[in-house]
C-alpha cells in the first residue's frame, strides 16, 4: 500500500479554500477539458487540483491531485439538492451555504466540509469513514426543523 504523503492533506485543504469553497464558480477556467464541465484547478509544487463536474442542481464530478504529472489522489462525488426544490432562493441559498460550510475543511479528514456546521437555520452534517487512502462519507443539509435540502455521496483515496 502506498504511504501517504505528508503534505497532500495541507494541499488538499489550501486546493479546496481557493477553489469552489472559496470562488464558487468563478475559479472555472475558460476552457475546460470536458466540455459542458465546469473545471476548477490549483497547483502548488509539486502538486496540481483538478475538480471536473457536470450539472447544478443534481451534479456528478471528480476530484484528483497530481504529483509530477502523475495523479497519486482520487475523489469522486455525486449528489445536489433534493429534487422537489424549485424555488430559486431556496436554491442559492442552500449552495451559498455549502459553500460556507466547505470553507471549514481541515487536514485531519480534507474530503469535505466538517462533521458539522451550523447557520442561519441551516445544519450541514459530514459522516465520513476511512483514511486519505480510502474513505467513503455523505454530507447533508437540512433545515433547523430536519427538514432535508441536500445530500451528496463521495468516496476516493489513493491511487495505485
Amino acid at each position: 500500500m502506498p504511504s501517504i504523503p505528508h503534505d497532500l492533506a495541507a494541499f488538499l485543504v489550501e486546493a479546496k479554500r481557493r477553489t469552489y469553497a472559496g470562488l464558487d464558480d468563478d475559479a472555472t477556467i475558460a476552457m475546460p477539458l470536458l466540455a459542458g464541465s465546469r473545471q476548477l484547478e490549483h497547483r502548488a509544487a509539486p502538486y496540481a487540483y483538478r475538480d471536473i463536474y457536470f450539472g447544478m442542481g443534481f451534479f456528478v464530478g471528480q476530484e484528483t491531485v497530481s504529483r509530477d504529472d502523475r495523479v497519486i489522489w482520487s475523489m469522486s462525488y455525486s449528489g445536489g439538492a433534493r429534487a422537489e426544490i424549485t424555488d430559486r432562493d431556496t436554491f442559492l441559498a442552500i449552495y451559498k451555504f455549502l459553500r460556507q460550510a466547505l470553507l471549514g475543511v481541515c487536514e485531519e479528514e480534507p474530503y469535505r466540509g466538517p462533521r458539522l456546521f451550523e447557520h442561519a437555520g441551516m445544519v450541514y452534517r459530514n459522516d465520513v469513514q476511512g483514511a486519505l487512502d480510502r474513505f467513503h462519507g455523505v454530507e447533508t443539509i437540512d433545515r433547523e426543523d430536519d427538514a432535508p435540502l441536500y445530500e451528496l455521496r463521495y468516496s476516493g483515496g489513493l491511487l495505485r
